[in-house]
């Protein structure tokens, strides 16, 4: 083992932090600590009961050995008639995949098409894997900034001074992850006015919160420019709208070279998904999403119960999201205060100094390429979010100047 040698490419991306503060929320709770963990973007509801017996019955009809790399045909089919029918979208079957979570659809992206000194375009604040994925591929994440007072929207003018010749992709994220922002219609009109001058750059369009939207009705880009549709790969997957994250089924749409080329990659790396989950995923897409609505509807009030808990608090200034399950708080206001007579600098420091104090578990803003804020999911219950808030207020009660 002394001998061993990793690779440039491990060495180029660090653990997530999402997953690393998720997990010392375990440690402590293990060790006997009654921790609030809001740092993980996980559904609180269970899967819906018809979608767990299309499972239960596909294992029970012997439906267990291996499927096509990407998808049975009848998963596929659903996955074509989601877009059809939900955005208008129409796809061949050559154009639609699975794969083992929506993750491993932008690996796949990204692994088949970047090169060393590619460069990715990606809106900050952004998900954490966003930058880590092109980083392993020696690839470049070109950070552009996005602001508050513009509700973490990429402007016109940020994209274009974002892009050089060695551009491969744009990444798009709505509703986006950790800010809850969502591109309106005219937002991605005016961005794909940009990209038509650049047809050297690829979309990643990142939908997979898509049916959790509040005041903004979804929309994406390949619908909103069809003359783009041609180099947008949209990325999707089961784990947020149907509480599926341990299921790991993501899907996807988009032109067909790509799409093969994906499939080429997981023939050798992951091979198909897992046959029980593709059931599974087939039942969510062709069934009854009344559910939904009333997801939304707890969605919406325990959003405004964060938020107008967190205004609350001196230090803290806390936007409303348009959609996912996170708040995306600024803690500007904590930072040169004082726990336990230690400064508190960074988000990270308030981050750790929440969790050790009061044992509530959030992300600090770096995570995520923007700072000093905080991110906090909500996709859990009422009482323990009323407890967490309370511990906070509590935390900043305590801080000295």
């Amino acid at each position: 083992m002394n001998n061993l040698v990793f690779s440039d490419a491990i060495s180029r991306i660090a653990p997530s932090p999402t997953v690393a503060m998720t997990q010392k929320a375990r440690e402590l709770r293990a060790a006997g600590r009654d921790v609030i963990a809001l740092s993980v973007g996980e559904p609180d509801f269970d899967t819906p009961p018809h979608v767990a017996e299309a499972a239960i019955a596909a294992i029970r009809a012997g439906d267990t050995r291996y499927t096509a790399i990407d998808g049975t045909p009848a998963l596929k089919a659903a996955i074509a008639a989601k877009f059809q029918r939900d955005n208008g979208l129409t796809y061949n079957d050559n154009e639609v995949a699975a794969t083992p979570g929506g993750k491993f659809l932008i690996f796949a992206a990204f692994m088949a098409t970047l090169n060393a000194g590619d460069e990715v375009i990606i809106p900050a604040p952004y998900w954490v894997s966003y930058p880590a994925i092109p980083q392993l591929m020696g690839a470049e994440a070109i950070i552009a900034p996005t602001t508050a007072d513009d509700g973490f929207i990429l402007k016109p003018d940020a994209l274009e001074a974002a892009i050089t010749p060695r551009t491969k992709w744009l990444v798009l994220n709505s509703p986006g992850n950790p800010t809850g922002a969502v591109y309106s219609h005219d937002d991605l009109a005016a961005l794909a006015a940009v990209l038509r001058r650049h047809p050297h750059v690829w979309i990643l369009s990142d939908d997979i919160y898509e049916h959790i939207v509040f005041d903004t009705p979804f929309a994406t880009i390949a619908a909103v420019a069809p003359d783009l549709k041609d180099r947008t790969l949209i990325v999707h997957g089961a784990s947020k709208a149907y509480a599926m994250t341990g299921w790991r089924l993501g899907f996807g749409a988009g032109p067909a070279p790509l799409i093969t080329a994906m499939r080429k990659l997981a023939s050798q790396s992951t091979t198909n998904p897992c046959s029980v989950s593709q059931a599974a995923c087939r039942a969510a897409l062709q069934g009854d999403h009344l559910f939904l609505d009333d997801w939304r509807s707890s969605y919406r009030r325990r959003r405004d119960l964060v938020v107008n808990s967190l205004n609350a608090i001196p230090g803290f200034e806390c936007q409303t999201p348009q959609g996912a399950f996170y708040v995306y708080p600024s803690c500007a206001g904590l930072i040169g205060r004082r726990h336990e007579g230690q400064v508190l600098q960074t988000d990270l420091d308030v981050a750790e100094a929440i969790l050790s104090a009061q044992a509530v578990a959030t992300v600090p803003g770096t995570a995520f390429g923007m700072s000093p804020f905080l991110r906090l999911s909500y996709a859990t219950d009422d009482a323990s979010l009323t407890e967490a808030l309370s511990r906070i207020g509590q935390f900043v009660e305590g801080l000295t100047d």
